[in-house]
């Protein structure tokens, strides 16, 4: 009676084993990665960006905090990352799920990758292959971290500067504690910038 028990195993274990497997729309896997030489240029360059960031943010007086604070201290990373992306025929943005400004609303894929970070605190960075706007390439995403100096403008509700309540009436990027997730950096590095095709 042994023929029954293996017969029922086997047929058990065959939607385990389909579902295991996956398709050809499965998510990528982490070890997924660009050619060495992009993937050192973008992560590279998304790290001093973000040492960038860091730096910048630690000379905020937090007792003094207003529209020349965002100037000197927000407003050169945007312009850094900008910068990048016209120098390398890449695109580089920085994107939150509560975003200040809506042009920092991630779309869905962005969505989904940020959601992994949340998932993951331990992740920090994360590669896919991704098609956008009809163009193959990579798409790298980083975590960004609340630094205490940033809580002057992205602490309690109540106590954002009087701009920020002013400037961004549908804002929603409040409510963090030092270490939070604050968004990702997000990189689309097109098969054509690269030199290669996959």
């Amino acid at each position: 009676m042994r023929s029954p028990s293996v017969l029922r195993l086997l047929i058990l274990s065959v939607p385990l084993l389909i579902v295991g497997c996956g398709g050809s729309d499965s998510a990528p896997t982490s070890s997924q990665t660009p050619p060495d030489a992009v993937r050192r240029d973008v992560e590279q360059s998304i790290a001093s960006l973000n040492e960038m960031r860091e730096s910048l943010a630690a000379t905020i007086d937090t007792s003094a905090v207003d529209k020349r604070t965002f100037k000197r201290v927000c407003a050169p990373v945007g312009k850094r990352a900008r910068q990048l992306g016209a120098d390398r025929g890449w695109e580089v943005q920085q994107l939150a799920t509560k975003y200040r400004n809506p042009a920092h609303e991630p779309d869905a894929e962005a969505r989904r990758l940020h959601e992994e970070f949340v998932t993951s605190p331990e992740l920090t960075e994360r590669w896919i292959r991704t098609t956008r706007s009809g163009h193959e390439g990579w798409r790298y995403a980083r975590r960004i971290t609340v630094q205490p100096s940033c809580l002057a403008c992205h602490g309690p509700k109540d106590e954002r500067p009087a701009f920020v309540k002013k400037d961004y009436p549908e804002d929603r990027a409040y409510g963090f504690e030092d270490g939070d997730l604050r968004g990702i950096y997000a990189v689309f590095v097109p098969d054509t910038s690269t030199g290669d095709a996959f």
